[in-house]
C-alpha cells in the first residue's frame, strides 16, 4: 500500500507538472485508474511476462506490478518525456520487477514472447487487436481495459480478431468483489480478453 500510495503522489504531482495526467483527475486517481488497473491482475497467470502497450504515466503496469511482485511488467511507450517520467517513478520507488521499452508497438522485438499484453485507454479494439495480439505468445491473451462501450468494440473488431490470430473476446470485470460501484470515484474493470489461438 505504501508503494501505491507513493506512486499515487507521484502522479499527481509531477505527473500534472508534466501534462501526464490534468488536474481533475487529482480526486479520481485510486479508484478509477489506480485500483481498476490493479484489479486486472485477477485475470493474470503466475510469474507472466506482462508488456502494458501505450503505458502512458504506468497505468495500468505501475499498479500491476505493485499488486502482483511475481510478474515481469514491461512498460512500452514511444513518448520520451513519458519514458523520463516513468523511469523516475521506478527509480523513486524501488520496484524491482518493471522495466521501460521506448517503442511503438509494431517496434516491439522479438514479437510473440509476451504471455500477456495490457492496454489502457490507448486506442479503439480495432486498433489494438493489430498492436497488441501479435506481441502476445499463442496461448497467451491480450487484456484491454475498456469502457461501457465494449460489447459494441468486440462486435466492430470481429474479424479484424480472428485475422490477427485471435480466438473469441470475452468481456470480463475485475474487481467486483472488491471495488463499489456506489463510489463515483472506484469502479470495477471492464476488461476484454482475447485469447491468441494461433
Amino acid at each position: 500500500m505504501a508503494l501505491a500510495e507513493s506512486y499515487v503522489g507521484l502522479l499527481s504531482t509531477i505527473g500534472i507538472e508534466r501534462g501526464l495526467i490534468g488536474p481533475r483527475e487529482v480526486p479520481r486517481l485510486w479508484g478509477r485508474h489506480v485500483l481498476s488497473s490493479a484489479v486486472v491482475e485477477e485475470l493474470i497467470p503466475e510469474k507472466a511476462d506482462v508488456l502494458d502497450v501505450g503505458s502512458g504515466g504506468g497505468l495500468p503496469g505501475i499498479p500491476l506490478a505493485i499488486a502482483r511482485p511475481d510478474l515481469l511488467v514491461t512498460l512500452v511507450e514511444p513518448m520520451q518525456r513519458r519514458v523520463d517520467f516513468l523511469t523516475e517513478v521506478i527509480e523513486a520507488l524501488g520496484i524491482q520487477n518493471v522495466e521501460v521499452l521506448r517503442a511503438r508497438a509494431a517496434e516491439v522485438d522479438p514479437k510473440g514472447q509476451a504471455d500477456i499484453v495490457v492496454s489502457r485507454a490507448v486506442a479503439p479494439l480495432a486498433k489494438l487487436v493489430g498492436w497488441c495480439l501479435p506481441l502476445a505468445r499463442v496461448g497467451g491473451a491480450m487484456l484491454a481495459i475498456k469502457g461501457q462501450g465494449a460489447s459494441l468494440e468486440v462486435t466492430e473488431s470481429g474479424g479484424l480478431i480472428k485475422r490477427a490470430g485471435g480466438g473469441k473476446a470475452s468481456i470480463l470485470t475485475c474487481g467486483e468483489s472488491k471495488l463499489s460501484e456506489q463510489d463515483e470515484f472506484t469502479i470495477p474493470a471492464t476488461v476484454v480478453k482475447i485469447e491468441r489461438i494461433r
